[in-house]
């Protein structure tokens, strides 16, 4: 039985790192493509192969990752608390993906495992520990001060950026930002890799522990090139309908504002994965300092009423994942004998 669930738990651990990529290419290539810095086809080519990068690389940081998230009960009890927290996690993905709305993948997971977590506890099986302190200083406040820090920080950004291309021609202006446009997005990508492709991974390595399979000190090759691999084919596929609200519908935006959006993000996903070993939600982020560049101008350009499910759809987040898990959590728990 361990051996099968641990098998679902990988196929679970593909799926999601396939949604994240498809539907996280928006974040990179929703603002390029508006501003038509690059074409659809070569953002999310270059997207995919930043992301490919950073995934990769981001195998270094997994472990530590692992350590300091959450720690799940050995045995069966473990694993279907990831496959019910990963479930709940990639329904809601889609969900949202179809609505048009960009979410943190993250926060979904969070609350999924959390809610698996309890549904365990309840049925007199083992909860999550970690979801304490832990939890709250290392998930939850980066993920919630991230989109403050990032619409405030590019609200601000937009003036000295503004102020030193105050005698250059419009046309130039918009010209070279475009060129930056382009660097800018391969850095978000960048940062997405290197933030997402740890969490795929830590998820992997808490399934081995727990299935007995691997004692949580290192990781196997296999598990880093899933996620890199499936990260990146979800990256190519593109889901499109979140880009259009991200590019389109939420503000109006510029080159010079949209690299002022792309570069702060880039750079607090970069400090988040390497520098703090925080998790930071890429959607949030870019979302949040989309809105803020977008709004340092002489006119109304935000689509308030957007705005406003989008953010109710975070604070939903959680409680969703982690309502979905609870049923799905209930519903392995005998199959386990618990």
């Amino acid at each position: 039985m361990t051996l099968f669930i641990f098998a679902l738990v990988v196929l679970l651990t593909a799926a999601f790192a396939f949604i994240n990529g498809f539907r996280d290419v928006s974040t990179s290539v929703a603002l390029a493509v508006r501003t038509r810095a690059l074409t659809p086809t070569i953002a999310v080519l270059l997207a995919a192969l930043f992301n490919l990068i950073g995934a990769f690389l981001s195998a270094g940081l997994a472990v530590a990752i692992s350590q300091n998230w959450v720690a799940l009960p050995p045995g069966t009890s473990g694993l279907t608390i990831i496959a019910a927290g990963l479930a709940s996690a990639c329904a809601w993905g889609i969900f949202l993906w179809w609505r048009g709305v960009p979410s943190s993948s993250t926060h979904a997971l969070v609350g999924g495992l959390a809610g698996a977590g309890t549904a365990s506890a309840v049925v007199g099986g083992h909860s999550v520990g970690g979801v304490d302190q832990s939890l709250l200083f290392q998930v939850v406040l980066p993920l919630a001060l991230s989109p403050v820090v990032a619409f405030i920080a590019a609200y601000l950004l937009v003036f000295p950026v503004t102020w030193a291309a105050r005698y250059t021609q419009p046309s130039v202006v918009n010209k070279r930002f475009r060129a930056a446009q382009s660097i800018a997005a391969g850095a978000v990508a960048f940062g997405h890799g290197l933030q997402d492709g740890q969490r795929v991974s830590a998820v992997l390595i808490l399934a081995l522990l727990a299935a007995g399979y691997s004692d949580g000190g290192s990781l196997p090759m296999w598990v880093a090139l899933l996620s890199a691999v499936m990260i990146t084919v979800g990256t190519l596929f593109g889901g499109w309908r979140i880009s259009h609200t991200i590019g389109y519908r939420l503000t109006r935006i510029d080159p010079l504002r949209g690299v002022v959006a792309q570069g702060f993000s880039a750079l607090l996903l970069f400090i988040g994965a390497i520098g703090l070993h925080w998790p930071v939600s890429t959607t949030h982020t870019v979302t949040s300092a989309v809105l803020g560049a977008g709004e340092n101008q002489q006119f109304a350009t935000s689509h308030r009423k957007l705005v406003t499910r989008i953010l109710s759809l975070w604070v939903l987040t959680p409680a969703a994942t982690a309502a979905g898990a609870f049923v799905l959590e209930l519903a392995l728990s005998p199959l386990i004998g618990i």
